[in-house]
């Protein structure tokens, strides 16, 4: 059933994903948003172009092959962009600094998501 889940998730970070990045190339520079701040969204929406494209795969993966680790590395993943992209957006958009502590946290998680795709490789392969 989860790995509905990450087709949904991977259709949603990449609709979501394609909007934000027009919005970042059109309609950012006319708000008066400094070049860095530009640079950093850019970053946000590249990074959740990435991992949605990775939810796709994983759910492709877990359809041929049902493995728990597919599932914890799609919620490492679906947590990165939330946490990662997501900060960066309300930093840019809103001026939310006060949640600038959950960039970091989101860089983990993806950190984390890569390793449980490392280990479900490495399991994965021997059987």
């Amino acid at each position: 059933m989860l790995n509905k889940a990450w087709f949904y998730l991977a259709g949603l970070f990449g609709l979501t994903g394609t909007a934000l990045g027009a919005y970042g190339a059109h309609g950012l520079a006319g708000r008066g948003i400094s070049a860095a701040a530009i640079t950093a969204f850019n970053t946000g929406v590249q990074y959740q172009f990435y991992h949605a494209l990775v939810l796709l795969f994983l759910a492709l993966a877990f359809r041929y092959k049902a493995v728990n680790g597919l599932h914890w590395a799609g919620s490492f993943f679906t947590l990165g962009i939330l946490m990662f992209s997501g900060s960066i957006y309300a930093l840019v958009l809103l001026g939310t600094k006060g949640i600038a502590w959950l960039t970091p946290l989101g860089g983990l998680c993806f950190m984390a998501g890569w390793l449980s795709l490392l280990l479900v490789g490495r399991t994965w392969l021997r059987s």
